[in-house]
């Protein structure tokens, strides 16, 4: 694997980039996604939920990751 020098954060941000992917990038991110979903234990409900305050939402995340079993797919 080469070795790339950058002369600064933005030139080695643009380098990870992919301007023209090809059916094997993509499934390089679906087994990315795909392991990333079986190494968490924690299944959230899907939608959107509305909450009143900071409060009230980190109780409900409490909630899910204290039951992990609950939420499942």
């Amino acid at each position: 694997m080469p070795i790339y020098k950058y002369k600064t954060i933005e030139e080695a941000d643009m380098s990870s980039w992919c301007f023209d992917p090809d059916p094997e990038y993509y499934q390089r991110v679906a087994q990315l996604w795909a392991l990333g979903d079986a190494l968490s234990p924690y299944r959230y409900p899907s939608g959107l939920k509305k909450f009143r305050s900071i409060e009230e939402a980190n109780r409900d995340r409490s909630a899910c990751e204290s039951n992990p079993g609950t939420f499942e797919k």
